[in-house]
């Protein structure tokens, strides 16, 4: 009985080490360096090893349940003229938010950003956007005065380059587009000790199947992955939305930071976001939106990648701002649901 018990104190402290050592290895990070997590930047393969070699092409009609429309996965994908699963979802879609501008190699918005404007997980939801603060950001990739504090962030570098293609016109036209539509739930945050193992595909966590899958600890992370993988990795489903796992305790320790300030760390959010943090004015709203995304521009703006107009008032506020500070605001922001409230011009 000795003996037995002794073996089982034993395997405990053996797991406790273990887990112990996974949550350091998720957690650690050099000075400075953004936090992976957020950016989702798929590691380098080993020197040497040869370039993976590309599927046939899949030809095969899709569908998508409430839709009666089918789409091959070029035309899904085509960056000047993709599909458009739900017509009667939004508003007549601008030719510029439908189909870019090809002779510039400026791509659809409606490609990453969906015909809806919900975006996913790699970029911005852009729908419900005043579209003052829309414009505004549009110039700042125009200027050079916002980039992303990962040189890898495939995409940031795409919008830079799309941005300096548009006309002033186009840009005022697609924030309308965009402005017009409310924002509306699109993450579900669930605290967890225990993630799904994940692997980066397109700036996106899809978690990991067969033998390689499994569970590892949260660490100080969020890891954000699509309620159904293959409906927004390769159909691109505007309306199936996001998981957001947060460490347990994250979101109240969240609203403690962004409804008092946290002591002086920070600001309390609505001071400028709004009372349901929904957007005031030129000011954007956060509630229920990625919190990847939210997290990237923190420490951009930390960084010192962003520095557009409103960009200025933001830097005192992430100033002083830890790891676990990220996590812990984007875990209640995005917890936050947007009422019906529309944007404000």
């Amino acid at each position: 009985m000795r003996r037995a018990a002794v073996r089982k104190i034993a395997t405990a402290l053996v797991l406790a080490l273990i887990a112990a050592l996974a949550l350091t290895v998720t957690n650690t990070r050099a000075a400075g360096e953004p936090p992976a997590w957020a950016y989702a930047i798929p590691p380098a393969p080993p020197a040497g090893t040869p370039p993976p070699t590309p599927p046939p092409p899949d030809t095969s009609p899709k569908t998508l349940p409430g839709s009666n429309l089918t789409f091959t996965r070029q035309q899904i994908a085509d960056g000047f003229g993709p599909a458009d699963w739900f017509p009667g979802d939004h508003p007549p879609m601008p030719d510029i938010v439908a189909h870019g501008k090809r002779a510039d190699n400026a791509r659809a918005c409606g490609l990453c950003h969906m015909p809806n404007g919900k975006g996913r997980q790699e970029n911005a939801g852009v729908s419900g956007l005043p579209v003052s603060y829309f414009i505004q950001t549009m110039n700042d990739f125009r200027n050079g005065l916002r980039k992303s504090a990962e040189s890898r962030k495939a995409n940031t570098n795409a919008m830079i380059a799309i941005a300096k293609a548009m006309t002033p016109e186009e840009i005022k036209t697609a924030a309308d587009y965009f402005g017009s539509m409310k924002w509306t739930p699109w993450i579900r945050v669930v605290e967890t000790n225990t993630v799904p193992k994940v692997v980066s595909r397109g700036g996106i966590w899809i978690p990991l199947e067969g033998a390689e899958a499994g569970k590892e600890p949260i660490g100080v992370r969020i890891i954000e992955t699509p309620e159904e993988p293959e409906r927004t990795e390769i159909l691109r489903d505007p309306r199936s939305g996001f998981i957001a796992y947060v460490p347990v305790g994250a979101v109240k320790k969240g609203e403690t930071l962004v409804t008092t300030g946290g002591a002086g760390k920070t600001v309390a959010c609505a001071a400028c976001h709004g009372p349901t943090l929904e957007g005031m004015g030129p000011v954007p709203g956060i509630a229920g939106r990625s919190p990847s995304y939210l997290v990237r521009q923190m420490f951009d703006m930390q960084a010192g990648a962003r520095n557009g107009e409103w960009t200025q008032l933001m830097k005192p506020v992430v100033a002083k701002l830890t790891d676990a500070d990220f996590v812990n605001i984007a875990a209640y922001v995005s917890s936050r649901r947007p009422s019906a409230a529309t944007a404000t011009q």
